[in-house]
């Protein structure tokens, strides 16, 4: 098993380092408008949602049992804001993948100096977008049989004790999976490709799929994380995977 932990968490850090260098400035502001704006309706959404639940769940509590809303509103509030987190992550990598991918490909042209294969005109970018959706539903059909699996593990008594581990691991692995993606998918390799690529450096996309999956969870810092992990999961791609081809 090929990689290192650490040198793969580097490569998200490094992105979140080089996120406003210019020259790729313009191709992260749009990703990120976008995760600013859902992430902001969905958290007004949730803070209903929440507040609804909050004040009807309390009506039902005995008063000398009131003191736990100290313990119950900071943890409903904590699975508020990593639910928002996650799921406008999602919803913005669903949306605006052609533009991951432009920035994946100038990412690589800075780092190797060589011209990426684009495609030209406009006609031929409205097609790639069709293109890219199926992509990404192509990551997520991956995804849900991977996730039933660690679900059911979940409900099994004695191996659910393992559970946390590995929703981690499927978090970790599957993150990789997803932004190493645009920089392979640049240069038209299939995902079968893309799995077995990450398989080969598996300790290094663990550390990286890992480290964005945590700073994903984080309200706030995780609007940087998705154009900061395209342009780490692009160096890892440069400097572990593309010398395999």
């Amino acid at each position: 098993m090929n990689g290192n932990l650490v040198t793969g968490a580097g490569y998200f850090l490094r992105g979140l380092a080089m996120t406003f260098q210019p020259g790729l400035r313009r191709f992260v502001m749009v990703p990120l408008i976008a995760n600013v704006v859902l992430f902001s309706l969905m958290g007004w959404l949730v803070y209903e949602l929440v507040t609804d639940f909050y004040d009807a769940a309390m009506l039902t509590v005995p008063e000398w049992l009131q003191f736990l809303s100290w313990i119950i509103t900071p943890l409903l509030w904590l699975v508020g804001g990593l639910m928002t987190g996650y799921a406008s992550t999602l919803l913005v990598l669903m949306l605006t993948s052609p533009f991951h991918a432009l920035l994946a490909e100038k990412v690589e042209e800075v780092v190797t100096g060589e011209a990426v294969p684009a495609v030209e005109g406009i006609a031929a970018t409205l097609l790639e977008v069709p293109r890219a959706l199926f992509r990404e539903i192509r990551k997520f059909l991956c995804y849900v049989p991977m996730a039933l699996a660690v679900l059911i593990l979940t409900i099994v008594p004695v191996f659910n004790a393992f559970a946390p581990l590995a929703w981690f691991l499927l978090g970790a692995w599957m993150m990789s999976l997803q932004f190493v993606d645009y920089p392979m998918d640049n240069h038209r390799l299939p995902f079968r490709e893309v799995r077995d690529a990450c398989a080969a450096h598996r300790l290094s996309t663990i550390g990286f799929g890992g480290t964005v999956a945590f700073f994903t969870g984080i309200p706030f810092l995780n609007l940087m994380v998705i154009p900061a992990a395209v342009i780490g999961a692009t160096l890892l791609w440069c400097e572990e995977l593309r010398p395999l081809r």
